[in-house]
């Protein structure tokens, strides 16, 4: 696997020294001043290539951007309104400037409205950590009691609601607004925050689309868009669902080993493919990551490694960002389902036989407590991860060696 690391920008508190010292070997990043919708200049491409390849002292870095997250799919589209179809010219002109800037690999999702959903950013752990959290509790009161969401409670078990109607009474002005923020934190980096009335306007604009329908918009995005960037050699990766379940009463639709089955089939060219995400898809208890990764393995482009234990296998739960080789997906199996898959690509004769993987977010630990970097990305326990999934990597390659020479 061709290991990777994410990076926000110049602005980003983890430095590309810091990414050199710690073992990654290319870059993940996206161009998230640009307004959704917008085209991605050549100029500005080449920009962050420049940063990405270049050291604090100006000495050559050895990294290069491979891997784009992510071109941001625009609400209009999701929702097919607006100004979607120039979203969608825009959105092809932008694959091919990166195309021409030698970046063959672009992470999307489909998500409405919000790319990913915690309660807590940083949740307290017994060995003096912080990681990120996902309380249904939470959740619920924050649908329930602060968003006001006409009809949320019946989204929730009735256990779920009463607890839920107790914490709202105990908490403070302070613990609420906390709470909020967390929940409308949305992508780390982007350049948009918004507010609890951002929200309920956004969500009246999905009212007439449920499930079918944003199913339907997804697959006529790829309809247009997939055959472009096969035409470029280009790999688009849908990433799923965060966390993989209905929330705020939106519909998804990239949830399920079936979800990307179905995106697959509806338009079914190479670069029509999955980023397979082990924390996000971790978080529903049906979902069978190396099986998965066994099966689709084909258009997997793009790997994102991290673990999450949930505290229940009901569907939804409260969750957390677990360690690396911890949690509830054996990522000692996912790993070695994704290195049988690169061998096959091999023994095929595949340009793309190597699947860039990055360690995807870390508890906070050691130094990262005071830095207050991207919440999700820290530095020290993304090395962490990176250093024990290179290691699992390295020990599964030996043994696959073994097993072609005996």
């Amino acid at each position: 696997m061709k290991h990777t690391w994410r990076w926000f920008g110049p602005n980003d508190l983890v430095s590309i020294d810091d990414i050199c010292q710690a073992g990654a070997t290319g870059i993940v990043s996206a161009l998230h001043h640009i307004d959704n919708g917008e085209i991605w200049s050549r100029e500005e491409i080449a920009k962050r290539q420049q940063s990405i390849a270049t050291r604090k002292d100006g000495t050559p870095s050895g990294l290069d951007w491979d891997v784009v997250e992510s071109v941001p799919v625009s609400e209009d589209i999701k929702k097919q309104d607006g100004q979607w179809r120039t979203h969608i010219d825009n959105y092809k002109f932008t694959l091919d400037n990166l195309a021409a800037a030698g970046i063959q690999t672009v992470c999307y999702n489909f998500m409405p409205i919000l790319d990913w959903t915690r309660t807590d950013l940083r949740w307290q752990r017994p060995h003096g950590g912080t990681c990120m959290r996902f309380d249904l509790t939470d959740f619920a009161l924050f649908d329930i009691h602060l968003l006001e969401r006409e009809g949320a409670a019946a989204d929730f078990p009735e256990a779920v609601q009463e607890e839920a109607a107790r914490r709202y009474r105990g908490m403070t002005d302070e613990q609420q607004l906390h709470l909020q923020s967390s929940i409308v934190c949305g992508l780390p980096g982007a350049n948009q925050e918004l507010t609890i009335e951002d929200v309920k306007a956004l969500l009246a604009q999905y009212d007439a689309i449920d499930a079918d329908r944003l199913r339907r918009h997804h697959h006529e995005f790829l309809e247009m868009v997939a055959p472009h960037a096969e035409e470029l050699g280009m790999r688009l990766c849908c990433h799923p669902d965060d966390p993989p379940y209905s929330l705020l009463g939106l519909p998804r639709v990239v949830s399920t080993e079936a979800d990307y089955q179905a995106m697959l089939d509806a338009v079914d060219v190479h670069a029509n493919g999955v980023t397979l995400c082990s924390g996000s898809l971790g978080a529903r208890a049906d979902n069978d990551l190396p099986g998965m990764m066994r099966r689709l393995g084909s258009r997997v482009h793009f790997l994102h490694l991290r673990n999450v234990t949930r505290d229940t296998d009901d569907l939804p739960c409260s969750f957390f960002e677990d360690e690396h080789l911890a949690g509830s997906t054996d990522m000692v199996a996912l790993i070695a389902a994704a290195l049988d898959e690169e061998q096959r690509r091999r023994d095929a004769g595949q340009s793309d036989w190597q699947i860039p993987m990055r360690p995807d977010h870390g508890q906070d630990i050691l130094d990262d407590l005071g830095r207050r970097t991207q919440p999700g990305y820290p530095s020290i326990g993304r090395l962490k991860g990176l250093a024990e999934l290179r290691g699992v990597e390295l020990a599964l390659s030996h043994v696959q060696v073994q097993r072609k020479t005996a």
